[in-house]
């Protein structure tokens, strides 16, 4: 049966916590009111059960205990109740009545944790995250988008999992990981997406990032790393010699692995392609060229890769291919930007978008967005006014060699 007397005081409490009056910020003498109406109490409207008289009970008892105070139409005690209001005098006793913490003493709990993760040098994005949950607790704001005041434990455990990514220095799957810091293999599931809206919210270049992108960056990964690469090159790993010529799809290498690779025999190369995509990689062909699958955004094994064929191969023209779309230009300008390599856009040009336009789709609000903010840029402003003009897209599987 419904707890009246609970369901009425927290719904006091409730919009008392909303209110000026638990901030100290209130400067006129306001209630904190519960109206009786159809849509909010209907039991108490109803002739056809007994409601009415439990709820005259609780309320009754409620105000026996000063905990709140009852209105009643024309003032006829015991006929019909129009409102109920709380005594702010004796908060703490309605807070214990319903077993409920005060949220300002959760508030309070919060900021103490913060000033603490803040005082320890805390990684970026774990300090970033940390800062602007003071800074909201501070100016009595909502952080319900990252965290709940009732849980300061799941708090605790979320700036312990960011610092902890952020300061993994191994290749580890993501299970590993969680039995590493969770002694549980499945607890870093549960958390995934609220750490991967803290590092699209707090980490530069992440704003569209999928989770296992994010974690590939710090070498944590869903599944086996490889990075594969086709083309007229000859590599060694260790003693062993291999010459990718003979291999029509090239070969996948471990991301375990990648440090030990070394490239030979790189004459014949005049350009080193970076493909996003799995499928166009392995039907491309390209004479004369060193095809490397990056699989979406670039991490840093692949970095290491790029960076290691770049001073092997220096001669060679690097270029980036992938969709015609604000996550393509956004990957071609980070690769730049993290591997010093001057890549340039290979087939995401607006003759292309052109020759396959009828294979494009349209684009979102958020393509757009995106879209508008690379414009000023010299290279892309021809393709971007098209693409906002004739709301189009073109995904790079639909380019034909």
């Amino acid at each position: 049966m419904v707890q009246y007397d609970k369901v009425i005081l927290n719904r006091l409490l409730d919009t008392y916590e909303s209110s000026l009056l638990s901030t100290g910020e209130n400067r006129r003498n306001i209630r904190i009111e519960f109206r009786f109406t159809k849509k909010a109490l209907p039991a108490y409207f109803d002739e056809s059960s007994s409601e009415y008289e439990r709820i005259h009970f609780f309320m009754e008892n409620l105000e026996e205990k000063q905990l709140l105070r009852i209105c009643w139409q024309g003032k006829r005690k015991g006929h019909i109740i129009t409102k109920v209001q709380l005594n702010t005098d004796r908060l703490r006793e309605a807070y214990a009545y319903v077993r409920r913490v005060p949220k300002n003493d959760m508030a309070a709990e919060h900021r103490q944790l913060l000033i603490e993760c803040l005082a320890k040098d805390p990684t970026p994005v774990c300090g970033a995250l940390a800062a602007c949950l003071l800074e909201r607790l501070a100016a009595h704001r909502s952080v319900k988008e990252f965290v709940q005041l009732e849980d300061i434990a799941s708090t605790r455990r979320l700036l312990d999992t960011i610092r902890a990514i952020e300061q993994n220095e191994e290749q580890l799957y993501v299970r590993e990981f969680s039995i590493r810091h969770f002694q549980d293999s499945k607890v870093f599931e549960h958390m995934a997406g609220r750490v991967a809206h803290v590092f699209r919210r707090f980490k530069e270049g992440c704003k569209e990032a999928e989770l296992a992108e994010i974690l590939a960056e710090y070498g944590i990964y869903h599944t086996p790393n490889y990075v594969y690469l086709k083309g007229n090159v000859t590599l060694s790993v260790g003693e062993e010699r291999i010459d990718l010529s003979v291999l029509k799809q090239g070969l996948g290498i471990s991301g375990e692995d990648i440090e030990r690779v070394r490239f030979m025999g790189t004459a014949g190369v005049e350009r080193v392609i970076t493909i996003e995509n799995l499928t166009t990689y392995f039907r491309w062909q390209e004479p004369a060229s060193l095809l490397v699958y990056l699989g979406g955004y670039h991490n840093s094994v692949r970095r290491t890769l790029l960076k290691e064929l770049h001073a092997a191969c220096p001669q060679a023209a690097y270029y980036h291919f992938g969709d015609i779309d604000a996550g393509g230009f956004e990957i071609c300008r980070d690769l730049r930007e993290k591997t010093g390599i001057p890549f340039r856009m290979y087939r995401m040009d607006l003759e292309t978008l052109q020759a396959y336009e009828n294979y494009g789709r349209p684009l979102t609000e958020s393509d757009r967005k995106r879209l508008q903010g690379m414009r000023g840029n010299r290279e892309l402003d021809e393709v971007i006014a098209y693409m906002l003009a004739h709301d189009v897209k073109l995904e790079q599987e639909c380019i034909r060699g």
